[in-house]
């Protein structure tokens, strides 16, 4: 066996879905943000790799994304990008209320608010 016979070896295939060590209300999460897609890609924002994070605590969801940023110089991108963060956040939102959440906070990677839905004490007021 010569030297790239080493590197052979039977690729595994990911699973999809969520990770299985997850608690179940998280899983429960990820399966319902599956629901939200990217309006440019048409992708879901899971499986497009924008959700990293996740918190549930009883009725309360805090939501990490991974957005991109778009080009500095070009003024007509940076729209474009603000109107598809601003879809994404707000179908998160919806989606969630929908699945009795009465708190969802939306942070960007660098742990800026940047949607929120309910009253601080978790009751839907908002």
């Amino acid at each position: 066996m010569g030297l790239l016979g080493n590197f052979k070896r039977p690729a595994k295939k990911p699973k999809k879905g969520p990770r299985e060590d997850l608690p179940p209300e998280v899983r429960r999460v990820v399966e319902v943000l599956r629901s939200v897609k990217d309006p440019e890609t048409g992708l879901d924002i899971v499986d497009e790799g924008l959700l990293y994070g996740l918190t549930v605590e009883k009725s309360r969801v805090q939501v990490f994304l991974l957005l991109a940023r778009s080009t500095p110089e070009c003024h007509f991108c940076q729209s474009i990008a603000v109107n598809v963060q601003r879809r994404i956040l707000g179908d998160i939102v919806e989606v969630l209320r929908k699945e009795g959440f009465n708190r969802v906070e939306a942070y960007n990677e660098m742990g800026l608010l940047l949607e929120e839905w309910g009253d601080e004490d978790g009751s839907a007021g908002a």
